[in-house]
């Protein structure tokens, strides 16, 4: 298919985007935007598979990575939906108070690195907040296949910050879904335990806070190699807070980089013409691991064994508790 209006992305990553128009834009919950995109001569999309998120260039000039929320036997066009954060990097509070119906953004190609396992016959999605709309594309999906052997389990703190809320209580899911409200109260946060304490022949997908999938994560160590997976929208805002500045010294080339606060190792490469695969910027993926020489590093990833920590390092989101480390490159 034609590309519409092509754009080269800046960094290192070179990749190509499209300009696609916002033909809709509206408030799906308390600070939740749902975003629907379409090609402005009304072509077709580019098919994705369930799971499969973009990356937009928002107004402010930054990147971002959004889950697609569609079905993706609609190919007419893209939804997807955005917090804003106030505490967070920016994208969000851009895309949330600076995107209108009719304006045009950079977008690329959908691509899927939390995609469902083509064997499995049951599947157990665990959501939080906004961490619904890659696991509502897969519900969407299986559900338009006539596969109904699905669960969800979607905690969010109140009902008027639940996003999706009538698409999820409608006839189509009924029997499939349950909504978890903690009001904010830690207390009254669910037990998951019993639901992961005897592993099944489910494949469980967990997307949310990062507390969220940490919980889960430990919850199902016991589980079969393979059968639980992992995305993420973002690091929690509580987590950029307590950044610190420090290098980087690269042991190939010998250059020595400072890190600041406000920005990770990957986009301090990046700034410096270095080329280093990304593509969750979350710490999910794991196609920005990168060898670890020296140096006490701070892991906040999903991905490493404890056995990689001491040698690797995602550049995406993990940084330094000292004042360098040294890497690989």
């Amino acid at each position: 298919m034609m590309l519409v209006n092509p754009v080269a992305a800046s960094g290192a990553e070179q990749e190509t985007f499209v300009h696609l128009q916002v033909a809709q834009k509206e408030v799906l919950a308390g600070g939740i935007y749902l975003f629907q995109l379409r090609r402005p001569d009304g072509q077709n999309l580019p098919a994705f598979t369930p799971g499969a998120h973009l990356t937009v260039q928002v107004p402010n000039g930054a990147r971002r990575n959004y889950s697609l929320c569609s079905n993706p036997a609609d190919t007419g066009f893209y939804q997807f939906a955005v917090k804003r954060d106030s505490a967070g990097r920016g994208g969000s509070m851009s895309m949330a108070d600076d995107v209108h119906q009719g304006d045009l953004l950079a977008v690329s190609a959908p691509r899927n690195n939390f995609e469902l396992h083509p064997r499995a016959t049951r599947f157990l999605f665990v959501a939080g907040g906004i961490g619904i709309t890659p696991i509502l594309s897969m519900m969407r999906h299986l559900k338009s296949q006539g596969h109904t052997a699905f669960e969800l389990i979607y905690c969010t703190r109140d009902a008027d910050s639940t996003a999706f809320l009538e698409a999820l209580n409608s006839p189509d899911f009924a029997g499939h879904v349950q909504i978890h409200h903690d009001h904010g109260d830690i207390n009254q946060a669910i037990d998951l335990w019993p639901i992961f304490e005897t592993p099944s022949n489910a494949h469980v997908y967990c997307c949310g806070p990062r507390g969220l999938m940490e919980a889960v994560a430990d919850m199902s160590g016991h589980w079969p190699s393979g059968s639980v997976h992992f995305e993420s929208f973002g690091v929690d805002a509580s987590t950029h807070a307590a950044n610190n500045a420090f290098t980087v010294r690269l042991q190939k080339s010998g250059a020595t980089l400072a890190v600041s606060a406000e920005q990770s190792i990957l986009q301090t490469l990046r700034a410096a013409g270095h080329s280093v695969p990304s593509s969750c910027e979350s710490g999910t993926c794991g196609s920005c691991r990168t060898g670890l020489l020296a140096g006490e590093p701070e892991h906040r990833d999903m991905v490493l064994s404890d056995s990689e920590k001491s040698s690797h390092i995602m550049v995406c989101v993990s940084r330094a508790k000292g004042a360098e480390l040294v890497l690989d490159l």
